[in-house]
């Protein structure tokens, strides 16, 4: 059985720069790279407070497919 692939998108989140990272993979690998992105470009501290909310926002690829459809229109 496959692993659901998970999703963070900046887009969802919110952001006074606009960014428009993506990031997919299994569940850890987005979570680490998403909290490494936080840190480095959005100037936020880690911790558990943050992995919390990434974690949260977290999307399964499909689920987030339909969310983000109407950002681009």
């Amino acid at each position: 059985m496959a692993v659901a692939r998970k999703t963070m998108d900046c887009r969802m989140m919110p952001s006074e720069s606009k960014c428009t990272v993506v990031i997919s993979g299994d569940e850890d690998e987005v979570l680490e790279l998403a909290v490494a992105h936080a840190v480095a470009a959005h100037g936020h501290t880690e911790g558990p407070e943050l992995r919390e909310s990434l974690r949260g926002a977290l999307r399964a690829e499909e689920e987030l497919a339909a969310e983000v459809a109407p950002l681009s229109s």
